[in-house]
């Protein structure tokens, strides 16, 4: 059981946001590729208030 826990808090460290330039970008990692939020990264990238 212990190594399931242990699996859970690496996993949910894994899944925090990434910050670039001051602003978070959602993340996450699935079948061992990182996965980005693409409305997350246009704000970042065109600076918009209304990336989406």
């Amino acid at each position: 059981m212990k190594k399931n826990l242990n699996k859970n808090i690496e996993k949910n460290k894994i899944n925090e946001p990434v910050l670039f330039k001051g602003k978070k970008i959602r993340r996450v990692i699935f079948n061992d590729e990182w996965w980005f939020s693409v409305v997350d990264v246009c704000a970042v990238l065109s600076e918009s208030p209304t990336p989406r």
